[in-house]
């Protein structure tokens, strides 16, 4: 093209009045929660470049901790303000869905990583260095394990920071995750939130060829997953005109008139429908970690520093199950004779699979992990009764089960021996007798897993599994209730083997921890005790939140 013709369409353009460029509406105030993580996220970055080194670390900390109690305080304003009822709506041009479950996960992700965050600045467990304090993370992460740097960062006292707004960054995409309401910011959600936990993934100071190793084969499977996840959405495209989830669910209910004639020959093709509705559903399967996309979980958790492990096993399950249940119910609920069986088949699988091979493991850290693959299952059960009960049912076990969870892990980090964290199950025997306080609060902690009666995980357990008998899926309680009581077992094996074995003359210390991680358990075994004695508020909060906006 000519210089003169480009310089004819500039002046056309400029002659047009400038009316007629639309501005983005944008909800500033109902995005607040998300806004008040990304922009924390970002201050924490110039902090790690401007901040000197020996301030960074509380600097950081108190950045994230403000951050976060701000965005749940901003998710009470919400709810108080009634976005989470009546005035629930699509905000961002169409891009999040502002409504009861989108508050409730946030609200749950948001208290979680707050919890969480106090086991990252842990600096009391590990000896300290050189006279400084160190906590679970690598002194440089960019350092070869075993090499001079890495000698010298330790001797010189750095510590990894950046695990802060690395944190964030993870918490902002699991805020969208739940609350997209379209196929492209789901996509987006998904990256931001998986990428800042494989490097974190990486980053544990002791045991760090198993840390890599760990993230490594994250990050590979994530990324197998993010690319069948990406061809969903683009089949789903192709089959509805649009990425929105509003047209989708219209072409699927067959309410849609006008066609895009791009896409005429595409458009209403059930093929593409099925086929990248499966796939969507596969990357968000891997995300919860149900069979027999769940091989990644194990591995990660075991290799992974541990207060990383116990975020991403809470927030992490939270934030996909958000996002499955709105795909579920909001665009595919026209399909749910297709998509029933199938899921079906995953929850049975992944609750007997989970159960069965956790029996089997030595490690505590991959005991917790097949256990929470078994609850994914158990969660599952709630997401097939498709009615509201399944709803809330869902949204209280999530509640439930993220605090039992990150306070499971925190104790785990507290028994060390020579080597750090003993995580050998043989090293736990005679730990009731050795810190009977500790082993009573992973015991309260494992009957909650179990779902014994007064415990948060008897009333999660309660709930889907009624959901799900209402809903038509008997045959799945039956199946449910035995898991259960498979997996109760290596539950109660390990109360046993604490109780009831002799300790090892040689056996691991339990490290008395800073108050932080003091909270993070006291937390777990407060809300723990708290949704086991008197769930009915919860149950009734989950309720009212069980409406999802279309």
């Amino acid at each position: 093209m000519s210089t003169t013709a480009v310089h004819g369409l500039w002046t056309t353009a400029a002659a047009q009045p400038l009316d007629r460029i639309q501005a983005p509406h944008i909800e500033y105030a109902q995005l607040a929660p998300m806004l008040i993580v990304f922009g924390a996220a970002i201050l924490g970055v110039l902090v790690e470049a401007l901040v000197p080194r020996r301030s960074r670390y509380h600097t950081q900390m108190f950045l994230a901790v403000v951050a976060l109690t701000a965005a749940f305080a901003a998710v009470l304003g919400l709810a108080a303000g009634g976005y989470g009822t009546t005035r629930a709506g699509i905000a961002a041009m169409g891009a999040i869905a502002v409504d009861g479950p989108a508050l409730f996960l946030q609200g749950t992700i948001l208290l979680a990583a707050l919890v969480a965050v106090f086991t990252f600045a842990e600096r009391r467990l590990d000896p300290s260095a050189d006279g400084r304090r160190v906590d679970s993370f690598a002194a440089q992460a960019a350092s070869v394990p075993g090499s001079d740097s890495e000698k010298a960062a330790v001797k010189a006292g750095f510590t990894t920071t950046e695990v802060f707004p690395l944190a964030l960054f993870a918490v902002a995409g699991m805020l969208v995750f739940p609350a997209a309401n379209d196929l492209l910011t789901l996509f987006i959600a998904l990256e931001v939130l998986s990428l800042p936990l494989y490097l974190l993934c990486a980053l544990a100071r002791r045991k760090r060829l198993m840390s890599q190793e760990a993230a490594v084969k994250y990050f590979l499977l994530g990324a197998f997953s993010s690319a069948f996840f990406l061809f969903g959405i683009a089949l789903l495209y192709g089959y509805a005109g649009s990425v929105a989830y509003a047209r989708i669910a219209d072409v699927v209910d067959g309410t849609v008139q006008t066609i895009d004639p791009a896409l005429a020959a595409t458009m209403g093709n059930d093929v593409l429908l099925l086929i990248g509705g499966a796939m969507i559903l596969m990357g968000l399967l891997f995300k919860v970690g149900a069979v027999p996309f769940h091989m990644w979980t194990p591995d990660v958790y075991q290799g992974a520093p541990t207060p990383v492990t116990g975020f991403m096993a809470a927030a992490t399950k939270v934030a996909a199950f958000g996002a499955l249940l709105r795909l579920l119910y909001v665009v595919l609920p026209g399909l749910s004779w297709d998509w029933r069986p199938v899921m079906w088949a995953i929850a049975i699988v992944t609750m007997l699979g989970g159960a069965i091979v956790a029996i089997t493991q030595t490690d505590i850290k991959r005991l917790l992990a097949y256990s929470s693959i078994a609850h994914a299952g158990f969660i599952l059960a709630g997401v097939i009764a498709a009615t509201p009960e399944g709803i809330s049912s869902v949204l209280f076990y999530l509640l439930a089960y993220s605090f039992v969870t990150i306070g499971a892990f925190a104790v785990v980090t507290l028994v060390r021996d020579a080597g750090g964290e003993a995580t050998h199950l043989s090293k736990w025997a005679g730990l009731g007798r050795r810190s009977p306080l500790v082993a009573a609060v992973f015991a309260v902690f494992l009957l909650a897993f179990a779902g014994i009666p007064l415990t948060s995980g008897f009333s999660g357990k309660f709930a889907v599994f009624r959901a799900a008998a209402e809903g038509g899926a008997g045959a799945l309680v039956v199946i449910g209730v035995i898991s259960s009581a498979i997996a109760a077992f290596f539950y109660i094996r390990v109360i046993v083997l604490m109780f009831f074995s002799e300790p090892r003359p040689e056996g691991p210390t339990v490290a008395v921890p800073s108050p932080l991680t003091m909270t993070t358990i006291a937390v777990g075994v407060a809300v723990t005790l708290v949704l086991g004695v008197a769930p009915q508020y919860f149950l009734d909060l989950a309720g009212q939140a069980s409406v999802f906006v279309r």
